[in-house]
């Protein structure tokens, strides 16, 4: 199996693992810009502020590597 097949299997075990815990930790889903509505019965969320959150996030730490 190739190195980086393992690699990204290890990945997004700890994100799955991790990422509920952040989540709660600093309220993403849950912030001014994020997007909750109901349709048919069912609940939809866009969080369209924490995406952009943690994807600054991500930017910036690449870039400090």
């Amino acid at each position: 199996m190739p190195k980086w097949l393992i690699a990204v299997l290890i990945t997004v075990l700890l994100v799955n693992v991790f990422l509920p815990r952040l989540a709660a930790l600093l309220h993403l889903g849950r912030l001014p810009g994020d997007i909750r509505f109901r349709l048919r019965g069912r609940n939809y969320q866009l969080p369209i502020a924490s995406i952009l959150l943690l994807s600054l996030a991500a930017t910036l730490i690449l870039r400090a590597l």
